[in-house]
């Protein structure tokens, strides 16, 4: 049940907040080989991004992930069509070590378009606190930046995060789906490090764990994801309009702590 707060009221009216943007953290964009999506292209990524009210999107498009002949470069030509409302992160393909150097090359020389790295780490077949990603690592590190990495209860990633957040401190390590499924582990890992955040993304397709670690004192760690177009965001707003949580909470979870992360200017 929608919960009865102002935003909630307002968000019901009218299909958005006008007085809460959001900010998606995590975004994809084109086809994949796994389904059909029907808003995969950057038009239809900016129609639904209009349709919810999401002001940006922080994205790294399926091609950046698992084509390396094409890389990091639809990534590129989405941030420039759309500056402000679109930023990207740089995927690192760790079976595709020649091509690290020049991801972070093309980092350097695309600072205005770019957030961070982004990490597939599970779908690759090579932990995160691998040797093959030590590069990547080392740079975020050095530059102090953000890195989204892909979190699964049971994929091994538990540890890997454990490592990488004790090994690079600088970086600012968002675990996407907050390790679903191992909520108390999720809580205790961004607990003991400070520079550890949960992305959202599948976190809210189930009752309680946002309330779990809004309750666990992590509401300014909690970053706002939807991996769309695998999901509309309409769903992940209207999930956290139904928990248990104030609208301080929620303007704190939609826009507010991944203004603070990326130094995110709202359009």
């Amino acid at each position: 049940m929608i919960c009865d707060s102002d935003l909630s009221r307002e968000f019901v009216q009218q299909g958005r907040g006008a007085n809460c943007p959001v900010i998606d953290v995590h975004v994809h964009l084109g086809p994949v080989y796994t389904g059909w999506m029907p808003k995969w292209s950057i038009d239809g990524l900016i129609d639904t991004m209009d349709q919810a009210g999401v002001q940006v999107s922080v994205l790294c498009p399926h091609s950046a992930l698992f084509s390396p002949d094409i890389g990091n470069e639809e990534t590129l030509a989405a941030a420039r069509r759309h500056p402000g409302r679109i930023r990207g992160y740089i995927g690192v393909n760790p079976t595709h070590p020649r091509n690290i150097e020049k991801d972070l090359a093309n980092f350097d020389r695309n600072r205005d378009l770019l957030s961070g790295l982004k990490m597939l780490a599970s779908y690759h077949r090579v932990l995160m606190d691998d040797d093959a990603y030590r590069p990547a690592w080392e740079y975020a590190d050095a530059h102090r930046l953000a890195v989204l990495c892909h979190t699964w209860g049971g994929d091994g990633s538990e540890q890997s995060m454990r490592n990488i957040a004790a090994r690079h401190p600088n970086a600012r390590i968002i675990m996407a789906h907050a390790l679903h499924g191992q909520w108390e582990d999720a809580i205790d890992i961004a607990k003991q490090y400070d520079n550890v955040y949960l992305d959202l993304c599948a976190v809210l397709d189930d009752r309680g764990p946002v309330e779990r670690f809004v309750e666990a004192g992590l509401v300014k760690k909690l970053l706002f994801g939807t991996d769309n177009p695998w999901f509309h965001p309409h769903h992940g707003i209207g999930a956290l309009l139904s928990a248990d949580l104030s609208d301080e909470d929620r303007q704190d979870i939609l826009h507010r702590n991944a203004r603070r992360l990326f130094g995110v200017t709202i359009p």
